[in-house]
């Protein structure tokens, strides 16, 4: 019997049908800490126009929604997707639709970019050349946050630390904030950062 790969639409939707929050992003307390982090590490700051790649069932969507004045995001898997827009169908500013990071996206548009819980289902490479047509394509001083757990998964690729490491290496953005919230055996950590003006990354 053939393994999906876990950077694979079919490996995630897989998991969505077998459970419709397989990792239970609504209800368990840690993820609940996670998404207070980070809406707390945007504050008090209003958003335009965010992005968020790879926004499973849509509960930080939902969140980001009370900060930002509209919210694109999307999920390759069309089964998560179904259930984000029916969570968010109260919400007239946000739009789910079905889309992977690495489809085009209008970048230039979103003055926020929130990249959660998704960086460490690509290659290092990979990640890095991501991370690079994001940051050049950015418009000046719009802001990107990335929050990644930090423990050990045989579906993950690299580890988290190795995702934002990437980030923090990566021309034309400046670092603002950072947060490492140690646990047993896993945590997280969060990193905020804003494209700096007249770089082209």
């Amino acid at each position: 019997m053939s393994t999906l790969s876990t950077s694979s639409p079919e490996f995630f939707e897989a998991k969505y049908r077998g459970g419709a929050d397989p990792w239970n992003f609504a209800a368990d307390a840690y993820e609940q800490a996670r998404y207070r982090t980070i809406l707390q590490a945007l504050s008090p700051a209003r958003y335009h126009h965010a992005w968020e790649p790879g926004c499973s069932v849509a509960v930080l969507t939902q969140q980001l929604a009370a900060i930002c004045d509209r919210v694109d995001a999307c999920d390759f898997s069309t089964t998560a997707v179904q259930q984000a827009q029916e969570r968010c169908a109260g919400l007239p500013g946000v739009h789910v639709h079905c889309a992977s990071l690495t489809d085009e996206a209008p970048i230039a548009d979103f003055d926020l970019i929130v990249l959660s819980e998704i960086g460490y289902y690509f290659t290092a490479d990979e990640w890095q050349r991501q991370v690079s047509r994001i940051v050049g394509a950015m418009q000046p001083n719009a802001t990107l946050l990335a929050a990644h757990w930090l423990g050990h998964s045989q579906d993950h690729i690299q580890g988290g630390d190795a995702v934002h490491e990437a980030l923090l290496a990566q021309p034309g953005l400046q670092h603002e904030h950072a947060e490492r919230h140690e646990q047993t055996n896993s945590g997280f950590r969060l990193d905020r950062f804003r494209k700096q003006a007249g770089t082209n990354a």
